[in-house]
């Protein structure tokens, strides 16, 4: 793969896919002390960077393989890239999707793809589905279309970087780092092939979601391992093992693999949303997350850009992310109390225990051990982070037999 055969895979697509925005964000900016720019491709086709690779690599199919159909395993963003695709070429098309992929990107996937893609839902995460999606190739004859480990859907997704680059010479913008989402490797991979040939002095970062760092343990390893689990919150960029020529790409060309937590990513796409007007998926603010601990550390006369890599986010989905924001921000804690069964047992924990700028948020009662007590699950909400000091030692001093549940526990889990 070289830079050449990226600009031709743009040259492709010039007339196909749309030229997403270049946008100069105040307020990240702001925050990390030189000019952020965001490749809106949540403003893609299908809300996604994916059409690029989907529709590259079904386009270059010869009339025998067109005739025998595609098959692809996608968390969502892929499989609408492959569903427009299909639709658009008017070739048939049998889609894999994991259980955790949003019901509003299944809904998308079918209304994209029409009369000519067929929807099956099986396992819980994408290497599940892909092996599914392999299976029916294998049997059928149909051609598989890679959501991140072929040459010609790297090369696609690579035309971003000729994109970015255009836009920011043209706005006299110099561009030192570039910050890319890192799933399967596709999109980051591609970019990296054209931008380490045609501007070499960029920064290149990959970024991972904490809980599906898969690229990460691949760079650890020597090569593509699988995780014993991932988290499959981030489901744009929850893939359990890497692609063999991704893992090689990334490992000779980008500078750096890091990993946010889930959390930060929550509380970024809320201010995305909230204060930006942006609306992303988990795995589209990836890179501005990342971007954010840069502050101070980059020249305050150089463009810093991350790629917005896809929008399409379940409303449902945002009772959790904000959940798990606050939870991130240490601005929600739960807690189990052993309440005595005797008259103002709850009137002592709501006028000596919680003080001002602490408020329940959530009061269940699991069970009754005995007539002397009765434990309970809360939740409190704080104003301020700190807060959580002054609060613990008051419940230390309580009467009450007051656990916490932090993050992550089993036990957290099991009640939430």
């Amino acid at each position: 793969m070289t830079a050449a055969r990226v600009e031709a895979a743009a040259e492709v697509l010039a007339d196909i896919v749309h030229t997403t925005p270049l946008e100069h964000s105040p307020r990240l900016s702001q925050l990390v002390g030189a000019p952020v720019l965001l490749k809106r491709e949540n403003r893609q086709i299908a809300r996604s960077y994916k059409v690029r690779g989907a529709y590259h690599s079904i386009q270059a199919l010869d009339a025998d393989e067109r005739a025998r159909g595609v098959v692809c395993a996608s968390a969502g963003n892929h499989a609408q890239g492959v569903a427009w695709s299909c639709a658009r070429l008017g070739i048939k098309g049998r889609i894999y999707v994991p259980s955790n992929t949003p019901r509003q990107k299944r809904q998308r996937i079918l209304a994209l793809g029409g009369p000519d893609v067929e929807l099956v839902v099986t396992g819980s995460t994408y290497d599940e589905a892909g092996h599914a999606a392999h299976a029916h190739a294998e049997s059928t004859g149909a051609v598989f279309i890679h959501p991140f480990d072929a040459p010609a859907t790297i090369l696609g997704q690579g035309s971003v970087a000729v994109e970015v680059m255009q836009q920011a010479a043209e706005a006299g913008l110099e561009v030192s780092t570039v910050v890319v989402p890192l799933g399967g490797g596709g999109l980051v991979s591609g970019m990296a092939t054209w931008l380490k040939e045609r501007h070499p002095d960029v920064r290149i970062v990959g970024v991972e979601p904490a809980g599906a760092a898969s690229m990460t343990a691949a760079l650890a390893a020597g090569g593509p391992v699988t995780l014993p689990s991932v988290d499959t919150f981030v489901d744009g960029a929850a893939v359990g093992t890497v692609g063999a020529l991704t893992y090689e790409v990334v490992r000779d060309l980008v500078d750096e693999v890091v990993t946010v937590p889930e959390g930060a990513i929550c509380t970024e796409m809320l201010e995305l949303y909230q204060v930006d007007g942006i609306i992303t998926e988990p795995a589209g603010a990836l890179a501005s997350t990342y971007a954010l601990t840069l502050a101070g550390t980059l020249p305050a006369d150089q463009a810093v850009v991350c790629v917005v890599s896809g929008g399409n986010n379940d409303v449902s989905r945002y009772a959790e992310i904000v959940e798990r924001s606050l939870l991130h921000e240490g601005l929600r804690h739960y807690f189990m109390v052993t309440f005595p069964q005797e008259p103002g047992a709850l009137r002592y924990f709501l006028e000596k225990v919680l003080s001002e700028g602490e408020d329940i948020v959530l009061f269940e009662y699991v069970k009754k051990n005995n007539r002397e007590t009765g434990p309970a699950l809360v939740g409190i909400e704080l104003d301020q982070a700190d807060r959580i000091t002054g609060l613990l030692e008051r419940m230390e001093v309580s009467p009450m037999q007051i656990e916490q549940v932090p993050p992550g526990s089993p036990l957290f889990t099991f009640f939430l």
